[in-house]
């Protein structure tokens, strides 16, 4: 079992920045790959970036540039750093463990969630 636990979520002003936080269960965190989603209201969850255990990172279209995941194998922690903050970044962010270590897009592959923290940004 891995308990995932996000947190630094909150109201931010456009053009701003924020660093969300997961920290994770498990002797073998290091050899996850973590994924970062996100729900807006009335959407689906979206595919936000992921990092792979050797730290190689992917984003979607939307975060490129403006995003960056990191992680901690030491701390248990993966990390996304949000900058150039927009109005439809607001949703609540999920971060998610793929045991197999693949970080792919596609929910169904990661098989552990966090409980979300919320992110809004104001114009």
């Amino acid at each position: 079992q891995v308990q995932l636990v996000e947190s630094g979520g909150s109201l931010a002003q456009a053009g701003g920045s924020l660093r969300l936080s997961c920290a994770a269960s498990g002797r073998t965190f290091s050899s996850y790959a973590m994924g970062w989603f996100r729900q807006a209201p009335g959407k689906e969850r979206e595919f936000v970036g992921a990092i792979r255990s050797g730290g190689n990172t992917y984003y979607a279209d939307s975060v490129k540039g403006r995003f960056t995941i990191s992680r901690d194998n030491a701390k248990n922690t993966v990390y996304l750093q949000m900058n150039s903050l927009k109005p439809e970044d607001t949703a609540v962010y999920y971060c998610a463990a793929d045991l197999l270590g693949i970080a792919t897009m596609l929910r169904g592959s990661y098989h552990y969630w966090g409980q979300g923290t919320q992110v809004t940004v104001s114009s």
